[in-house]
């Protein structure tokens, strides 16, 4: 198993384990929790290979991401009360996730000779539509909607990658610094609450 792998399990397994969370916290029953939990860990890779035509779809073609999910949702049942403070731990590895699903997402669409442009889209979609997935069918505004940094993190470390492919160099290195800068985006919006502007008034709005 190598690192990037490694990676992209454990951030299958963090996300399973927030959205099983958020359906737990919602009174959502084990099956209920077990189709929020898959939902947010495979939903955004799921509707990214619908999209381009790739088959077999990202969990279909690898049994690991169901166990991965299963083991989520188990532990999630016997364990939540020790779990849910673990909120920090969790942050880390979603957010590490976050960063190789995006990275992941945008070398599918490169090597199905889509525009880098629309690879880099179909990259934030690997990362971010689970957890729009699990917002919407657990009647919650989409988290990526009015609050944090959160996609935009994805797109600045998907260009990075775009950018740094370029120059040629190894392709474990430009991994590694576009996911860190995607981690770093992310943890420095957090830490700081850091959110994009939101459109409140125009230059026509008149000022009391």
């Amino acid at each position: 198993m190598n690192l990037i792998y490694f990676l992209d399990i454990s951030g299958t397994f963090a996300f399973a384990i927030s959205g099983a969370l958020v359906a737990s916290d919602k009174k959502f029953d084990l099956f209920g929790v077990a189709i929020i939990a898959f939902v947010t860990a495979v939903g955004g890779g799921m509707l990214r290979d619908i999209l381009i035509d790739a088959h077999p779809i990202n969990w279909i073609g690898d049994l690991n991401y169901l166990w991965t999910i299963f083991l989520a949702v188990i532990l999630t049942f016997l364990f939540k009360s020790k779990i849910a403070p673990l909120s920090k731990t969790l942050f880390l590895f979603d957010t590490i996730g976050l960063g190789v699903f995006t990275l992941l997402g945008l070398q599918k669409g490169l090597s199905f000779n889509l525009h880098p442009i629309i690879a880099l889209i179909m990259g934030m979609i690997s990362a971010v539509f689970g957890g729009v997935l699990r917002d919407v069918l657990t009647n919650k505004v989409p988290l990526i909607f009015e609050k944090e940094i959160y996609a935009s993190a994805c797109l600045a470390g998907g260009f990075t990658y775009l950018i740094l492919s370029y120059f040629k160099l190894s392709e474990n290195l430009i991994f590694i610094v576009s996911a860190t800068i995607i981690v770093v985006i992310r943890v420095i919006a957090v830490k700081f609450q850091l959110q994009l502007p939101k459109i409140k008034d125009d230059l026509f709005t008149k000022t009391k």
